[in-house]
């Protein structure tokens, strides 16, 4: 690797550092505050949240510089090398695989589906036996990854046809509304919840890349009014799937 390669990352692990001492300062604070002055009680366990408290700034720094050298220029690299080719199905194809693939990998939403998983078995909807609760629990995680590929598509296909995203929105959200009232009340508050951290640490970096390098490519397309709004349409579908999947098996 080249030495200014090497130099840049470490300059930017630096930035990241501090903005990530910045951004915790304030939550630090609040809760020595708290813990000090109100609850008048000492940190249980001080030299493990010290501990944690390093590991989560690096880890945020880490992260920040892997998402500037590495996803961002990748998922923008990507969409405008589909784009140039100007073949629309391997770029749908594309958009599909992407958005499916990054959100069966997001931390958060395998956390959500387990634990909506136990909560359903506790509730006798499925048996409580740890093969059903992995099965449920994966075909839950299946179902929004497909609508998060279908939401890529559609917001893919949204920025090449210069369609108006708060048609897309308002409508979205109106059908999410409608299906509220006949879903299974059990599966509601789920899907709600993962239509919120669906969209995470893996998904948003490469969606986002992919929406704005889509723009950036095609003539009249603006990046900032265009290329954004991916990651809306992502933290959508999830509701109106994991409704429909609640209809047809509950």
């Amino acid at each position: 690797m080249p030495m200014s390669t090497l130099r840049q990352a470490g300059t930017a692990l630096g930035k990241a550092l501090l903005g990530s001492c910045r951004d915790l300062a304030p939550i630090v604070i609040v809760i020595a505050v708290f813990q000090v002055m109100i609850l008048r009680q000492p940190f249980p366990e001080f030299f493990s949240i010290a501990i944690g408290l390093v590991l989560v700034v690096l880890g945020l720094a880490l992260f920040v510089v892997g998402l500037d050298i590495g996803l961002f220029p990748l998922g923008e690299t990507l969409a405008e090398e589909f784009a140039r080719k100007g073949s629309l199905t391997w770029l749908l194809v594309f958009s599909f695989l992407l958005g499916a693939g990054t959100t069966v990998a997001e931390p958060a939403l395998i956390a959500i589906t387990r634990e909506g998983a136990r909560a359903a078995s506790e509730a006798g909807l499925i048996p409580n036996t740890p093969a059903s609760i992995a099965a449920y629990a994966m075909r839950i995680r299946l179902t929004v990854a497909l609508s998060v590929g279908a939401a890529i598509v559609i917001g893919v296909l949204r920025i090449l046809r210069g369609w108006p995203l708060p048609y897309f929105i308002i409508g979205g959200y109106g059908l999410v509304m409608l299906m509220t009232l006949f879903a299974p009340k059990e599966i509601i508050g789920l899907a709600y919840d993962l239509g919120g951290v669906t969209t995470s640490t893996v998904t948003v970096p490469l969606v986002t890349a992919l929406g704005v390098g889509l723009a950036r490519t095609i003539h009249g397309r603006d990046p900032l009014t265009d290329g954004f709004g991916l990651i809306a349409l992502a933290s959508l579908t999830p509701m109106i799937f994991v409704m429909i999947y609640g209809l047809i098996v509950h």
